[in-house]
């Protein structure tokens, strides 16, 4: 019997894929049984604390000696444990489960019990961060930038909701462009250029979704051109962002010109089925107050955020700065 040969492929395709699929849960389903066992080692700990520490070391001999190939329980592994259970209840305890190991010893280190806590698990689950992301993201204070700051923008008033709840808990300030020294951007090219060489650094810093559509992108309106510092879309809220540089503080009239682009790509570039196109002006600083009248009757969903760049980055968030290389290479 001869067998066709595009039926071959796409029985092995599928084949491969469900054989992936299985390896996949698997793996979730080993590392969540791993997760859950040290929390109730840590639970056993906790019962006898009044032992006191060396009876840890005791025991991570005679485990070990139980178990001579199974690795993770050394007095160090041990005491993490013990924390893990004092710390993290049941109900997060479940959340932590479909994380690594060595993630949740990371936010045992850098962080407390709590929401913030709380949150950068929820984030690592959603976004699938790496232990280094992870790690980059809480030396760079993400929960403090995304979560705690006082965003401005006027996306509760032109955007229906739950799409104005998205864009603004997608929004930052500030932006943190620690690829980008103040030499390299003397002037807002020299800015957008080092952003588009390091563009994978780009997007982890602005967060899950969004899609690279290029820089000084070019649109014909009315027989004009026009010009847009960097073009995104964004997966997640389904539309176009649109950014303007601003090497300067933030002055009312830049909302204008950044009004205008917004408009021209839902005109443009955007179909039926997206969402209405989003503006985010970066600047070097802001007023609060002057931002939050400029944005006032402005009908285009805009965001106004803050930028640093590496060399002039506040001493709480340089001294635990990972270079760009050192970055790309734990990724």
């Amino acid at each position: 019997m001869l067998v066709n040969t595009n039926d071959y492929k796409d029985a092995l395709e599928r084949i491969v894929d469900i054989v992936e699929r299985a390896r996949v849960r698997a793996t979730q389903s080993a590392n969540a049984e791993l997760v859950r066992m040290y929390w109730n080692i840590g639970a056993e700990l906790n019962a006898h604390a009044e032992w006191g520490n060396k009876y840890i070391d005791s025991l991570s001999r005679d485990i070990r000696t139980a178990f001579p190939q199974i690795k993770g329980f050394s007095a160090r592994s041990l005491k993490y444990m013990v924390k893990f259970n004092r710390e993290v209840g049941i109900e997060l305890c479940s959340n932590c489960c479909t994380i690594p190991w060595g993630h949740v010893m990371l936010l045992l280190d850098k962080t407390e019990p709590g929401e913030r806590r709380e949150w950068y698990v929820e984030q690592t689950i959603e976004n699938g961060w790496s232990r280094a992301v992870l790690d980059h993201q809480i030396d760079l204070k993400l929960y403090e930038r995304q979560v705690l700051s006082g965003k401005m923008s006027n996306f509760t008033r032109t955007l229906p909701a739950p799409d104005s709840e998205l864009a603004q808990q997608a929004l930052k300030d500030p932006y943190i462009f620690n690829f980008i020294t103040a030499k390299q951007g003397q002037q807002e090219h020299d800015i957008e250029e080092q952003m588009v060489t390091n563009v994978t650094n780009l997007l982890l810093e602005l967060g899950t979704g969004f899609a690279f559509m290029g820089r000084q992108y070019h649109l014909m309106v009315g027989g004009e051109d026009f010009y847009i510092d960097l073009l995104f879309y964004n997966t997640k809220l389904r539309c176009y962002v649109v950014i303007e540089l601003k090497n300067d503080k933030f002055k009312p009239e830049f909302t204008g010109q950044l009004s205008f682009y917004v408009a021209a790509v839902d005109g443009e570039l955007a179909g039926e089925h997206d969402n209405p196109t989003i503006g985010l002006l970066l600047c070097k600083e802001k007023n609060d107050t002057v931002a939050e009248y400029s944005l006032k009757d402005v009908n285009a969903p805009i965001g106004v955020s803050e930028y640093r760049l590496r060399d002039v980055l506040p001493e709480e968030y340089i001294k635990y700065l990972p270079t760009s290389e050192d970055l790309q290479a734990r990724i």
